[in-house]
């Protein structure tokens, strides 16, 4: 930004943050809860084990529904997805390099986390693998919690109502997704007109990346502006206005010197919206 600002060149941001995660579909269908359960697992630690901006960055849903996600749903599906544990691995990418392996080792390793792991949490540092890991309500002042997690550690946050997760995100910075999976209409509308975030995708995630007919972009910490598809085009170009006129016919109300008929005739014509209609007269047209 400072290079842009130094020859008044805009700029696109995009920033991540913590994308949250609704589950408020636990309830219904058995079939609907593993489908969910799936989504979370492929939307955290899919191609890149949550090593992607819009991955799933915490999950929030009710306590009375946390056992069946994580113990019954999550554990399941991680484990048919890449393996018991950390040595039978695979399908499973590997963190991009020592530096951010051992900042995610460094956040496991925190007293105050430790104890909130309820599965997972092995590392192999010769491979830069970390083994999916979830955790249950670590503290909410803990560095897990506070910045972008960006790897493999998926924390649960219980709540007495699914509908404080409202509050909660809003407590928060803007976060670059919501994923909300749910039915309810009403707390859809509610998420989409009472919290603020780049992108909301309901009862899937990480796909909205792949439709380019939708605009991609932060908003507040997680970033500015948009593109992909003609979104890119619209905001990597510069529309240039051009205006074309004719010398006749000319309109003198406009020149001074000023009088009561000039006056009263600028007036009207802004009054009743006439100025339309003076610009088709005095030959104005647009290329």
């Amino acid at each position: 930004m400072a290079a842009a600002a130094k020859h008044l060149t805009p700029v696109t941001l995009e920033l991540g943050g913590k994308s949250p995660a609704i589950v408020d579909t636990l309830s219904t269908t058995p079939s609907k809860a593993k489908v969910t359960a799936k989504r979370i697992v492929g939307g955290k630690w899919g191609p890149c084990t949550g090593q992607a901006c819009i991955a799933i960055d915490y999950v929030l849903v009710e306590e009375k529904l946390a056992s069946t996600l994580v113990i019954e749903l999550l554990k399941k599906t991680i484990k048919r997805f890449y393996g018991e544990n950390i040595k039978s691995l695979k399908n499973i990418s590997r963190i991009v390099n020592k530096h951010q392996f051992q900042r995610l080792v460094n956040l496991l390793q925190d007293p105050n986390v430790a104890d909130s792991i309820v599965y997972g949490g092995s590392v192999d540092e010769e491979k830069l693998v970390i083994e999916p890991t979830i955790l249950l309500d670590p503290p909410l002042d803990s560095e897990i919690m506070s910045e972008e997690i960006f790897g493999p550690l998926l924390p649960i946050i219980t709540l007495k109502n699914v509908e404080e997760s409202i509050d909660f995100i809003n407590s928060k910075s803007n976060p670059l997704v919501i994923y909300a999976f749910t039915e309810d209409e009403t707390f859809k509308k509610r998420i989409l007109s009472e919290t603020s975030s780049g992108t909301v995708t309901f009862n899937d995630s990480m796909v909205q990346f792949l439709c380019d007919s939708l605009p991609f972009g932060g908003v507040g910490q997680s970033g500015f502006g948009r593109y992909h598809g003609k979104y890119s085009f619209d905001t990597f170009s510069h529309e240039k206005s051009i205006l074309h006129r004719g010398f006749y016919p000319e309109l003198e109300p406009r020149y001074p010197p000023w009088t009561h008929f000039k006056l009263l005739f600028i007036k009207l014509a802004y009054q009743f919206d006439y100025f339309g209609l003076i610009l088709l007269v005095l030959g104005f047209k647009r290329s």
